[in-house]
């Protein structure tokens, strides 16, 4: 059982100091094989605060809550669609491959429409969803805010390609 802010402000804090920065691009799993009660307050503290704190600071490090059982998944829910947020999931095989990817919470109808674009096309740029979606009137400005803030929720990996960027899903949805 993971209860209450203090103990989630310190597992915050053991996650910020065994976390290294990667080059790479790399999903940080938050494994929760065994709980089978986190409070919302844990998992503000804990989970969102280091999903934060990782894309704000540890700009390759992609944090992702695995092996949830559903009284906690449902806790999580529930949080981040108060905040208007969301936040992947998954299950996690003995092999430690991700199985059954999924987001817990809710984006915007905007948001959603980029977002299930980018897991359609793979890994795309702002001007290409325009020229792409033409008919939607959308231009690459615009294209490229959904997209970063999509990365700023830690769903979509962003690169550098040149002058512009190139997004991608951290994960695949099953």
């Amino acid at each position: 059982m993971l209860s209450g802010a203090i103990p989630g402000r310190k597992v915050l804090s053991a996650l910020i100091a065994a976390t290294p920065s990667t080059e790479a691009p790399a999903p940080a799993f938050l494994d929760f094989d065994g709980i089978e009660v986190a409070t919302a307050s844990f998992l503000r503290e804990a989970v969102i605060g280091f999903r934060d704190y990782a894309r704000q600071s540890l700009p390759n490090v992609y944090p992702v809550v695995a092996n949830i059982v559903p009284a906690v998944a449902e806790e999580l829910d529930f949080f981040v669609r108060a905040r208007g947020d969301v936040i992947w999931s998954c299950d996690l095989d003995a092999k430690d491959q991700v199985v059954g990817a999924r987001l817990i919470g809710d984006l915007d109808p905007a948001q959603r429409s980029t977002f299930d674009a980018v897991i359609e096309l793979g890994a795309i740029t702002a001007p290409e969803l325009a020229a792409r979606f033409a008919d939607q009137r959308i231009g690459p400005t615009a294209w490229n805010n959904r997209l970063s803030a999509l990365a700023t929720k830690g769903l979509l990996v962003e690169r550098k390609q040149g002058k512009s960027k190139s997004f991608s899903p951290l994960l695949g949805i099953a």
